[in-house]
């Protein structure tokens, strides 16, 4: 179960984004850096790694929906960059901090290739 979810959100495809594990407790995404997706200086774009925290978020909410749920949105996300990642990849690692029956909290950590980290997401999903 990997790059299966890419087939359900075509965005996160169209952007390079590849699902490299997923459960309940763990999902990580990867996406590698390419000129067409950075800003001034060569940086990754922040609206790419917020699409690839969003993605690995989403399915990891997906993954703790409480029996009878018919699907996660996103409904709150919040970002903080703390560094500009210009070669190699970067790694989402999404895990759940608390999956309700109306809604699901996750916390996103994004590394580059070195570890070192890039951004942290918290976002909210409805359960719907």
């Amino acid at each position: 179960m990997t790059d299966d979810f890419s087939k359900l959100i075509p965005f996160a495809a169209r952007l390079g984004v590849h699902i490299t594990e997923a459960t309940a407790e763990r999902v990580r995404g990867r996406i590698d850096w390419s000129a067409d997706l950075t800003t001034t200086g060569g940086a990754l774009h922040g609206g790419l790694l917020m699409s690839l925290a969003d993605t690995t978020g989403a399915v990891c909410a997906f993954l703790n929906l409480p029996e009878g749920a018919q699907g996660t949105t996103t409904i709150e996300s919040k970002t903080n960059f703390l560094r500009a990642v210009r070669e190699g990849h970067v790694v989402a690692t999404s895990k759940p901090l608390h999956a309700g029956r109306r809604v699901i909290v996750v916390e996103t950590e994004v590394r580059d290739g070195a570890e070192k980290l890039i951004a942290k997401v918290t976002q909210t999903q409805a359960v719907l």
